[in-house]
């Protein structure tokens, strides 16, 4: 179980990390400044296993890995949305941050709502009440297991 952080339509790479941070030589140092424009709070509130659930086309703009790496870091378990840019989806397979698609989610989760996630059976549990999301290719999952692109590759 996890918290939902639930954002609105078109959430840009800059929203998730401001350009200004990515001078900053770890992500650990990037981290504690996500979401700063749309929630200050967030990355002091977030805890592992907790969810970013969002509407359309989340991770739009530029192509910085660092976006979903400063979710990953900060134990964001998965990036549910109704949809995702190209981009952000294949840097967040990359390092391994699993990004779901729901049609469904977002129009009614709120925030602060507890949420599971089953990744193999494409379902999605709040409130008791069950939604259907990706279910995602079993080499996905492997890549995803791994820790992301590379680190499968390596292994």
């Amino acid at each position: 179980m996890g918290k939902v952080f639930r954002f609105h339509k078109d959430v840009d790479t800059d929203q998730i990390i401001a350009s200004q941070y990515l001078l900053f030589p770890t992500i650990d140092e990037m981290k504690v400044h996500t979401f700063e424009s749309l929630n200050s709070d967030f990355a002091s509130q977030v805890k592992p296993g907790d969810f970013v659930v969002a509407d359309e086309n989340f991770g739009c703009g530029s192509s910085r890995e660092q976006a979903p790496s400063v979710l990953k870091a900060l134990g964001v378990k998965a990036v549910i949305a109704k949809s995702f840019a190209r981009i952000f989806y294949r840097n967040s397979i990359n390092i391994g941050m699993p990004v779901i698609v729901s049609k469904e989610l977002y129009d009614v989760v709120k925030d602060g709502d507890e949420m599971e996630l089953d990744l193999q059976a494409g379902v999605i549990t709040v409130d008791g009440k069950t939604y259907s999301c990706t279910k995602l290719p079993a080499k996905m999952q492997e890549i995803l297991d791994q820790g992301g692109l590379i680190a499968s590759l390596n292994q």
